[in-house]
């Protein structure tokens, strides 16, 4: 895997049968999102797919989900090499989740706020801890959120969808289960172990009755469709990445 900004991978897996987990790993940073990260996660995805999981539990390390992108690496001056590439990294990541053939669970610990919204929101269940929350604060900051608008247009209706983009506010996990953004709530410490409970149980499911249910699912799409492209063409320059209240 790539080089991180830190000491080691910024993304790692984990191996059990028939199943595996994909780590955000920078958890001194509160797993928030660099470049080498997406690098990290993306060789993770297909590390583990090649391994013939059909379930993939994602979390972050250290006990949070995700803080969205490193504002402070973004910020750096002179700018890292990976910038450049950020966009069409990211956008190739979700494209990857989108079409993955393996269920994905997702543990939301503490929270998922903007680009760490949109990772919980590509999962497919998620298990959410009682005290965690979603922000999706992008709007308060100036910036656009194609990927949290692509991944709420296939998760929501337009009214939750609305609700989650134009309030830029924390969504407690109690009110994400009522929108059925999330599959369970459980204590917040047994958040992880459930998500794993969870996720090794998909995996032992016989056949292929997962992967061709996750398709047909994905086929209501129009074809040719590409929602996350259609949501990054905005039309206007973005903002760049700033630190929204929590």
């Amino acid at each position: 895997m790539a080089a991180s900004a830190t000491d080691g991978p910024a993304a790692r897996t984990v191996r059990h049968d028939g199943w595996g987990e994909l780590v955000l790993a920078r958890p001194q940073r509160r797993n928030a999102l660099i470049g080498p990260m997406v690098d990290d996660l993306r060789a993770g995805l297909a590390e583990l797919l090649a391994g013939g999981v059909r379930a993939i539990l994602l979390r972050g390390d250290g006990g949070c989900f995700c803080s969205g992108l490193d504002v402070d690496a973004f910020a750096a001056d002179p700018a890292p090499a990976w910038r450049a590439g950020w966009a069409e990294a990211w956008l190739a990541f979700h494209r990857e989740l989108y079409a993955c053939p393996a269920v994905i669970v997702g543990a939301l610990e503490r929270f998922a706020i903007n680009g760490g919204s949109s990772l919980a929101l590509a999962c497919d269940l998620l298990v959410a801890g009682e005290g965690s929350y979603l922000l999706v604060g992008e709007a308060a900051i100036g910036m656009h959120a194609p990927m949290n608008i692509a991944w709420l247009r296939l998760r929501a209706n337009e009214a939750i969808a609305a609700q989650l983009l134009f309030g830029a506010g924390r969504v407690p996990a109690a009110d994400l289960q009522r929108f059925g953004l999330a599959h369970r709530v459980v204590a917040d410490d047994a958040a992880l172990t459930e998500a794993q409970a969870l996720t090794a149980k998909l995996a032992g499911y016989r056949g292929r009755a997962l992967a061709a249910i996750k398709l047909s699912l994905r086929r209501a799409i129009p074809e040719g469709g590409d929602i996350f492209t259609a949501a990054q063409a905005a039309g206007f320059v973005s903002a760049g990445p700033a630190r929204v209240g929590r």
